[in-house]
């Protein structure tokens, strides 16, 4: 009878080895720096449209979702090297950064705009781009790469932080920033008294999510996750909870809004 019990031990044990494991975590990489998207609550957690996004997903992959706050210009090396699973991060899906990573299906529409002193004579972004002119830009974003591509004349001005280049407009010591819609309006209106917002963007962008490249069962996933997200009105649910008044403000200016 010992060994029979025994046995029936040893037997349960196996198939409770043999039972469902539990996925380990989705680890999702983003500068929480970048609010209402990435940001810190009250008590130091993350929150913001991209982590709450992040948790929709991994509840429907059924996984739970574990953040990493990295440095912008770092995501990609984290992901590379296996850091992080994915990138959610207000991250635009462009050319140079496809060779390195893959891209979820687009699941937000933007544009590269520029902030400006107040009595700025500038227009456009052909009239930023004028010898004697400074342009900011903050390191490893789109803004960055185009006027490294693109500006022939005014001097690139690169910082490592988005503050860091509105305070340069503040100051009169840059005359330009780039910098996405959302983000120019933001900074436009906490310097309303000296700076005025360029929102007409010069160049049409779109966010995704960032993966490995061999990653594929994981991007078949996380796109089926967004097409059903979308039809399902999650996307404009989390405009209504954290952009509310940006879209108001958008619509009575005249400029199509994100989601």
């Amino acid at each position: 009878m010992k060994w029979a019990a025994l046995l029936s031990i040893l037997w349960a044990a196996l198939l409770a080895g043999c039972g469902p494991q539990t996925p380990p975590p989705l680890v999702v990489g983003m500068e929480l720096a970048y609010p209402p998207f990435e940001m810190t609550d009250p008590h130091g957690q993350p929150a913001g449209v991209s982590v709450d996004l992040a948790r929709d997903l991994g509840k429907h992959l059924g996984r739970q979702i574990e953040i990493q706050n990295f440095a912008f210009a770092g995501l990609i090396p984290a992901l590379q090297t296996g850091k992080i699973d994915l990138i959610i991060s207000s991250m635009t899906a462009t050319e140079e950064r496809a060779r390195a990573i893959a891209f979820s299906d687009p699941y937000l529409n933007t544009g590269l705009c520029l902030l400006v002193g107040q009595g700025s004579t500038i227009k456009a972004i052909a009239d930023a781009d004028q010898p004697g002119r400074v342009v900011a830009v903050k390191m490893g974003t789109t803004g960055h790469l185009f006027a490294v591509n693109n500006l022939k004349h005014a001097q690139v001005l690169v910082l490592d932080k988005e503050d860091a280049c509105v305070l340069e407009v503040v100051q009169g010591k840059a005359d330009a920033f780039i910098y996405d819609q959302i983000s120019t309006y933001e900074n436009w209106k906490r310097n309303a008294g000296v700076t005025r917002p360029i929102l007409e963007p010069f160049k049409r962008e779109a966010w995704a999510i960032g993966l490995r490249r061999d990653d594929t069962n994981l991007l078949r996933q996380v796109n089926g996750f967004l097409k059903e997200y979308k039809a399902a009105g999650g996307f404009t649910r989390l405009g209504d909870r954290y952009l509310s008044e940006q879209k108001e403000a958008f619509r009575k200016l005249g400029y199509e809004f994100y989601f």
